[in-house]
């Protein structure tokens, strides 16, 4: 029998990218799939064939320059969940309530959603893009820890007026209260990373379904290096904390007299201009598709966000880690743990450094293993069909 699945998200591409390609799998088994989220990513979504509710929600932008979360950032984004929450709900009750959706599948990050399938009685399905909790593994602790001591800031305290203000709009709705980062796991996890990457795994029973990263057509988007005799070195810090301009030329600095050629991405708030004399091999532009640069990559240097170090272990290639906020920091730290790169202090990092850094966990052959096990790994975990599989035997 043909569901309706209800999917939610921030319109973070970090957060969405590893929906699409689940989306488009279930619309191919023929199930209907709305899918609520931002302007921003409403067009990427659209284009799966999924019908789009678009919704209010705008990150705020929270400034690039600075590597390190702030205590403004952290109140910023705060502010934005809680007012996010009282915008959306309403919305989507509307949506909904005559019309309610089989199953309402959101991403962690998006509290409505359960909020939603709470008030309409019906199951919710938890979309992880990065490390997963359950009862023993707290990630909220172990994430926010890091940062308070990277900052000085009291994470708890924020974290504690956020759940404040849940419970209250929890009430005002007639809801049940969704925590933000932790609370009890659904009944169904969805994890877009494979089982072995995942922290403390062993811990994980058969609620959380390791389906790996989701590529979809964006692997095959067209990309080929100027060169395909040089080694190809992909730069790239994401698309949010990404206006660094004095790493873009550190970055310069270092491979410029190199053997490498460098595809560098600086997001579009970089005037490209600014960075001063572009090195001969050198290709910088403000975005590339990504998966398909990664494909023809020998080293990849990254801020460690999950969706592109998903993506970068996916073409099994080693990563130089510079990560810009705490999430990051634990990707990447679990990425050198593994073997399968290196971990840089960000905001320390000198030419030289970044230079070697590269030169080594590109050659090493003890790191070429670790990362040819994990390729295997992220391809085998099941994809898109392990992920509408599971749905269907969830709703059967």
């Amino acid at each position: 029998m043909k569901k309706h699945f209800l999917f939610t998200s921030v319109p973070a591409f970090g957060h969405v990218n590893p929906t699409l390609a689940l989306v488009g799998e279930l619309l191919d088994r023929g199930h209907r799939v709305t899918y609520a989220v931002g302007a921003d990513a409403a067009e990427t979504v659209r284009a799966t064939g999924a019908e789009v509710v678009e919704l209010p929600t705008q990150i705020p932008n929270l400034g690039g320059m600075g590597a390190g979360f702030t205590p403004e950032r952290l109140r910023t984004m705060v502010q934005f969940f809680i007012d996010d929450v009282r915008k959306c709900i309403p919305i989507l009750l509307e949506r909904f309530t005559d019309d309610p959706p089989d199953a309402v599948c959101s991403d962690v990050m998006t509290t409505y959603g359960r909020m939603l399938a709470d008030r309409l009685g019906i199951p919710a399905v938890a979309l992880v893009p990065n490390f997963a909790g359950n009862e023993k593994f707290d990630l909220r602790t172990a994430v926010m820890a890091e940062h308070a001591a990277g900052t000085g800031f009291p994470a708890s305290g924020a974290l504690e007026r956020i759940q404040e203000e849940m419970r209250a709009l929890g009430e005002e709705f007639g809801v049940e209260a969704a925590p933000f980062m932790g609370g009890a796991p659904a009944e169904l996890n969805l994890v877009f990373l494979p089982r072995e990457f995942q922290l403390e795994h062993e811990t994980f029973d058969e609620r959380f379904r390791f389906i790996g990263p989701q590529l979809g057509d964006r692997d095959n988007e067209p990309y080929a290096p100027a060169d395909p005799r040089r080694p190809l070195l992909f730069i790239s810090l994401g698309t949010a904390f990404n206006q660094r301009p004095e790493f873009y030329r550190l970055c310069m600095e270092a491979f410029a007299d190199s053997d490498w050629q460098v595809a560098m991405s600086v997001g579009s708030r970089i005037d490209i201009t600014g960075l001063g004399e572009i090195p001969a091999n050198f290709d910088v532009r403000p975005s590339f598709p990504q998966p398909a640069v990664l494909r023809h990559a020998t080293a990849f240097v990254t801020h460690a966000g999950m969706n592109s170090t998903m993506e970068a272990l996916h073409h099994g290639v080693p990563l130089v880690s510079v990560p810009q906020m705490p999430e990051q920091a634990a990707n990447a730290a679990r990425a050198a743990e593994l073997g399968l790169g290196i971990k840089l202090d960000t905001d320390a990092v000198t030419a030289a450094e970044l230079r070697a850094s590269v030169d080594r966990i590109s050659s090493d052959a003890e790191v070429r293993a670790h990362l040819d096990r994990m390729r295997e790994l992220v391809r085998s975990s099941g994809g898109a069909p392990a992920g509408a599989d599971a749905l269907e035997s969830f709703l059967s």
